[in-house]
C-alpha cells in the first residue's frame, strides 16, 4: 500500500508539473476551423426554379392540416389543400366523416391560424370530400392533368403525417393503374391509383402529391402494409394517391350538388372466379340480377356467366381491375369491352349509365 501511495504521488506531480508548464509557458492552440460566411441581412435564401425546395416553398401555403372530433368521441386527423380562394379544401372523406356526423372539423392553415370547417359534401366510393371554411383570399393548388404522369416522373408529397405539419417527402411515380382499396373500414372506395415512393404516412390522408411544375397529380390516400399486419403503421414506399383528374370531377359535383355520383356497366361479377378475366356473376346476388336489365352491359349484349378480358385493350384479371377502370371513366362515356361467351370472344361497345354515389 505504501509503495501504490508513493507511485501515485509521483505520477500525480508529474502530470501536475506538465500541467502547469503548459499553462504558463505554452498558449493553447486554437482549432482554427473556417467559418460559414455571414450573410447578414438580405441573405437570398431563394433556390433554383424546379428545385425541392422551391416547389415545397410554393406549395406549403396552400396545404392544410384537419383536426376533425366525431359525436361519439371518435377522433382523427388528416391533411387537405385549397381549392379556390374563397375557402374550399380538398381532402379525404375518410379523413373528415365523423365530423360529418355530428362532430366537428377544423381546418388549421399554414399560417396555424385555426378555422371551423363545413363538410359541404363527401363522397366514400372515391374517398373525396370537400370543406368549407369562411376566409377569403387564400392560395389554391392548381389541379393538373393527371394522364401526362409517367413512370418515373418526380413528385413530392405533403401533408401533417402523425400531426406533423407542413412536411415534405420526395420521390417518383412507381406504377400507375394500381386497383386500391381505400377508406375506413366502415366503406371501401376503389381507386385507379397513382403508386409513388414518397414517404406518406398516417396523417398525410387527403394532402397534395405535386409534380415538378408545383401541380396536384394525386390526392394521397393510402399506404400499402406488410402481409400479415392488421393495419398500415407507416411508409415502406408503397403510397398511393387519387388521380387529380377524378379528383377535379368529384369535387365540382361537390361543390355544386353535395353529391357525386360514378359510372357503371350494370353487371354483378362473380369474385369467387379464378380464371382469366373477370368473370360476370351467373346467379342473382341478394335478390339482383347478375346483368341489370335495360343497363349498359344488356344493352351491348353481355350475358350472366361471360368472361371480360379487357376494357379499352387493357387486361383485366381481378374484379377490382375492372371496377377502377370504369370508375375513372364519366357517365356517358363509352368503353369496349373484349368478352368471351363460351369459346368465342367478341368486342362490344358499352356506354356507361349513372349511379348516385354514398
Amino acid at each position: 500500500m505504501v509503495v501504490l501511495a508513493l507511485v501515485a504521488g509521483l505520477v500525480g506531480g508529474f502530470a501536475g508539473d506538465r500541467l502547469s508548464g503548459t499553462t504558463a509557458e505554452d498558449a493553447p492552440v486554437e482549432a482554427d476551423l473556417p467559418a460559414a460566411p455571414d450573410g447578414g441581412e438580405g441573405t437570398d435564401l431563394s433556390r433554383p426554379a424546379g428545385s425541392v425546395a422551391a416547389i415545397a416553398a410554393d406549395v406549403l401555403p396552400s396545404v392544410v392540416s384537419l383536426e376533425v372530433s366525431g359525436g361519439g368521441g371518435a377522433g382523427s386527423t388528416g391533411s387537405g389543400f385549397v381549392l379556390r380562394e374563397d375557402g374550399y379544401v380538398l381532402t379525404n372523406a375518410h379523413v373528415v366523416s365523423a365530423g360529418d356526423d355530428g362532430g366537428a372539423v377544423t381546418v388549421v392553415l399554414s399560417d396555424g391560424s385555426e378555422h371551423p370547417g363545413e363538410v359541404v359534401g363527401l363522397t366514400t366510393d372515391y374517398d373525396l370530400a370537400v370543406v368549407k371554411i369562411d376566409v377569403d383570399g387564400l392560395t389554391p393548388l392548381v389541379l393538373g392533368d393527371s394522364d401526362d404522369v409517367v413512370v418515373g416522373d418526380q413528385v413530392l408529397a405533403v401533408g401533417a403525417p402523425l400531426g406533423l405539419d407542413s412536411t415534405v417527402t420526395t420521390g417518383i411515380v412507381s406504377a400507375l393503374h394500381r386497383p386500391v382499396q381505400a377508406g375506413d373500414q366502415s366503406s371501401t372506395a376503389f381507386i385507379d391509383a397513382i403508386q409513388t415512393d414518397a414517404a406518406i404516412n398516417p396523417g398525410n390522408s387527403g394532402g397534395p402529391l405535386v409534380d415538378a411544375d408545383g401541380e396536384v397529380v394525386g390526392i394521397n390516400s393510402a399506404i400499402a402494409q406488410a402481409p400479415g399486419a392488421l393495419q398500415a403503421t407507416g411508409s415502406i414506399g408503397l403510397g398511393f394517391a387519387i388521380p387529380a383528374n377524378q379528383a377535379r370531377t368529384t369535387a365540382e359535383q361537390l361543390i355544386e350538388t353535395g353529391q357525386a355520383t360514378y359510372p357503371v356497366i350494370g353487371v354483378l361479377l362473380d369474385t369467387t372466379y379464378t380464371g382469366e378475366g373477370v368473370k360476370v356473376s351467373e346467379d342473382p346476388q341478394q335478390g339482383n340480377a347478375p346483368v341489370t336489365s335495360g343497363g349498359p352491359a344488356d344493352l351491348a349484349g353481355v350475358r350472366a356467366g361471360d368472361v371480360i378480358l379487357a376494357i379499352d385493350g387493357r387486361p383485366v384479371s381481378r374484379s377490382d381491375e375492372l371496377i377502377v377502370a370504369i370508375r375513372a371513366r364519366q357517365p356517358g362515356d363509352a368503353v369496349t369491352l373484349r368478352v368471351r361467351s363460351g369459346e368465342e370472344e367478341r368486342d362490344v361497345r358499352v356506354v356507361l349509365q349513372e349511379s348516385d354515389g354514398e
